[in-house]
């Protein structure tokens, strides 16, 4: 296997190297997909680096990275601003082959300046392929409902605590009083686009009014969405909701779709003054039944520890937001010798505690 490093690559062109990848790739997230990865690909990857494995002729793995100050991030610019649409479920674009991920990973770390591999919103196979010591890891859980499991056995709720369904159940009575519940798909990029106009709107007031700014507080993150919207929606990997009761909408849902993954990127609320309207937990029970009519596999709430998401997703996976340095740089030699450490620490203290307890401690 040859692995090829590609400097400030063709990005037009390698949109069709992508999708002809993605097609033969077993395990494919919509994060991990070129209607994400090339969305604004020319402004976010300004300093882009390519890393291409081949074998007898044939790619088996693309990652698109981006330099910036001695970091390189994989999935990222490295700009706050730019990466605020937050990746998850990142990595390499592969075929399921053992060690392929380790030897890109190890490729992308030796490449000249690199000084950090940054690795955003990765699953742990991915963390622990990554060469180097960990200056900063972060863990994120993600819960998920398994919805071929619930197909087996039949019913999403009977899957809950007895406090999630009955909160779910009086919020649905509640908002079937308003006349019939329904939920409406976007059947078109046109009215994609206006219902995702309609959802930044009710996001936006949620947010303010808690003194945040949300999820689409720039342009840059109104033009980035409004792409992805252009880009995804004919391809079928989006689902623009809108849910009902009778006239009165109550919420929209942006959710991704790919291969039978649903994935709950965002939604705008209305507000409602009434205890039993929850129009949040409302909005998901209906999207969930109607993503096991479908047939879809997983509907994934993303990384987060809300407490919507613990209500309606019985299993999680975590995420990690890491930073590696090399194992012999002097960054990396330090935090080696504090992770040596840390068990004789703990045993030490663990001891001093049991001196302390039975008399044996210092001076009082």
């Amino acid at each position: 296997m040859k692995i090829e490093i590609v400097p400030r690559p063709d990005l037009q062109s390698l949109g069709a190297e992508w999708r002809a990848l993605e097609a033969r790739a077993a395990d494919l997230s919509f994060f991990r997909s070129w209607s994400w990865v090339g969305c604004l690909a020319e402004e976010r990857f300004d300093d882009a680096l390519l890393l291409r494995a081949v074998r007898q002729g044939q790619v088996v793995a693309l990652a698109l990275c981006n330099r910036r100050g001695g970091r390189l991030c994989l999935g990222e610019s490295g700009d706050a601003a730019r990466d605020a649409p937050f990746v998850e479920h990142n990595g390499p674009l592969m075929l399921d082959e053992p060690g392929l991920c380790a030897a890109l990973l190890r490729a992308a770390a030796a490449v000249p300046g690199v000084r950090r591999l940054v690795l955003g919103g990765v699953a742990p196979a991915v963390l622990a392929a990554a060469p180097g010591v960990a200056l900063r890891c972060q863990e994120r859980q993600a819960p998920f409902v398994d919805l071929a499991a619930i197909r087996a056995g039949g019913d999403h709720l009977a899957t809950l605590s007895a406090n999630a369904r009955q909160q779910i159940r009086r919020s649905l009575r509640h908002f079937a009083e308003m006349g019939p519940l329904a939920l409406h798909r976007a059947g078109s990029e046109p009215e994609a686009q206006a219902m995702l106009a309609r959802l930044i709107a009710l996001h936006e007031a949620s947010w303010q009014a808690r003194g945040r700014p949300g999820a689409f507080a720039t342009p840059y993150l109104r033009r980035f969405h409004t792409a992805l919207v252009a880009r995804s929606f004919a391809r079928g990997e989006l689902d623009l909701l809108e849910l009902r009761a009778g006239a009165t909408t109550f919420g929209f849902l942006y959710n991704f779709r790919l291969r039978g993954r649903v994935s709950a990127y965002q939604s705008g609320l209305a507000s409602f003054a009434e205890s039993q309207a929850r129009p949040g937990l409302a909005c998901h029970a209906l999207a969930i039944g109607d993503s096991l009519a479908r047939g879809d596999a997983v509907y994934d709430f993303l990384g987060g520890d809300d407490r919507y998401k613990r209500s309606l997703a019985r299993d999680s996976a975590p995420l990690f937001w890491a930073e590696m340095v090399p194992r012999w740089s002097p960054t990396g030699l330090a935090l080696r010798a504090v992770h040596a450490l840390r068990p004789h620490a703990a045993s030490l203290r663990s001891t001093r505690r049991g001196r302390s307890e039975s008399g044996q401690g210092g001076a009082a």
